[in-house]
């Protein structure tokens, strides 16, 4: 499987229960950090790493997601009319030329294994990314999906990105036991969805980047559906162990998980910490705040 992936699917039909009300209307997906929406992180993380087919998963009521990637026409006029040259070149450059977005539709929540099996057609018979933006990567080097992307090339194995977790969170994530890691990646030799810590074969937890060979579909296929009536991703991937690579790859860089309040907030303090514009401003509020609470002392 030595061959550049050039297809990454966007698993976007989760409802976001945990941010209602504000989801209700705007899809997490679309929730800001600073003043891009989470996708657009995930979306230009895998254009970095040589994408150029973006499929996303999604649900018959979410139309924000493709309304963003879509062409805004009105609001493009009125910038250009206005002279506002900067504004415009952002709202047209969501997506650069050559890169073409596809909306697939899930009919029915039956689990990320099932999300995954929807973009087959669309994939073909080539390695593929599954990226899923509520983990945010910020890194100042090569995104995490790029440091990966470049080690599937080269060695030919599916990838699943990894972090170490204090064991006591086990219960939260896939977790994998890995043979010797060789620099950043090791040959995974077992895979458990949400062990208990006790269980548990290891603390490096599965993150929301995946490099994968295209034999995942048909094993999806025959994956027999778990709790809840959902397909696992995790089950499938067990099966895929056994006949094919695939390496846990510790990436370099800071993994937010957005898909939880204090995570958002996290990721967007960082990101206001490195902005060019707004790091020193930011900075400035934040030391106020906690002066202000008595958390530190200016002076």
């Amino acid at each position: 499987m030595k061959q550049r992936i050039r297809k990454a699917v966007f698993p976007v039909a989760g409802l976001g229960t945990r941010f209602l009300p504000a989801t209700k209307t705007v899809p997490k997906e679309m929730l800001p950090i600073i003043d891009r929406p989470l996708i657009q992180y995930a979306v230009d993380e895998a254009i970095e790493a040589g994408c150029d087919t973006l499929i996303f998963i999604t649900n018959r009521y979410k139309h924000a997601v493709a309304d963003y990637f879509d062409k805004a026409y009105e609001l493009e006029q009125k910038l250009e009319k206005a002279g506002k040259t900067d504004q415009l070149e952002k709202i047209r450059n969501v997506l650069p030329p050559g890169v073409r977005a596809i909306f697939v539709t899930q009919a029915e929540a039956l689990g990320l294994g099932h999300a995954v099996l929807c973009a087959k057609s669309i994939v073909g018979n080539e390695p593929f990314a599954v990226l899923l933006p509520d983990d945010l990567i910020w890194n100042r080097g090569d995104g995490a999906l790029k440091q990966m992307a470049d080690a599937a090339e080269a060695t030919g194995a599916s990838m699943i990105a990894v972090q170490d977790v204090p064991r006591e969170q086990t219960g939260s994530y896939g977790i994998v036991a890995t043979d010797e890691f060789s620099g950043r990646s090791g040959r995974i030799n077992a895979i458990v969805e949400k062990p208990a810590p006790a269980d548990a074969p290891s603390n490096l937890a599965v993150v929301g980047r995946y490099i994968l060979n295209p034999g995942i579909f048909d094993l999806l296929e025959s994956t027999t559906p778990g709790s809840g009536g959902e397909i696992q991703l995790t089950d499938a991937i067990a099966a895929l162990l056994a006949d094919n690579p695939v390496h846990a790859y510790r990436f370099k860089g800071t993994r937010f998980d957005c898909g939880t309040h204090i995570g958002l907030i996290e990721a967007t303090i960082r990101y206001a910490l490195d902005h060019e514009k707004l790091s020193d401003a930011a900075r400035d509020m934040m030391q106020n705040a906690l002066s202000e609470l008595g958390v530190i002392d200016l002076n």
